[in-house]
């Protein structure tokens, strides 16, 4: 897989998994993501699936382009991600 940077604004090109949809995530799902240079650990709150507040913002959403909110582990804070930010974590170990 690539991901080919984006001029600020733009969204990045990820390429490698054509007519693959990010997978559905659901609430409990525990998540990894990128935050300020490290991973942040935490779990889904929600599928946002329409324009709302969330995370103290306002969040454009729909079926089609859902987002997720999460709650992180380690400071408690909440954030709102597009799916292809969240990684599963497989908690079967």
């Amino acid at each position: 897989m690539r991901i080919d940077r984006a001029p600020r604004g733009h969204s990045a090109t990820v390429t490698g998994d054509e007519g693959r949809a990010p997978e559905r995530l659901r609430r409990g799902d525990r998540v990894s993501w990128r935050s300020h240079g490290s991973v942040a650990v935490g779990t889904v709150v929600r599928e946002i699936t329409e324009r709302t507040e969330a995370a103290g913002r306002t969040v454009n959403a729909s079926p089609n382009a859902p987002r997720y909110e999460v709650v992180s582990e380690a400071s408690g804070g909440t954030a709102v991600h597009r799916p292809e930010a969240l990684t599963r974590l497989d908690d079967r170990s």
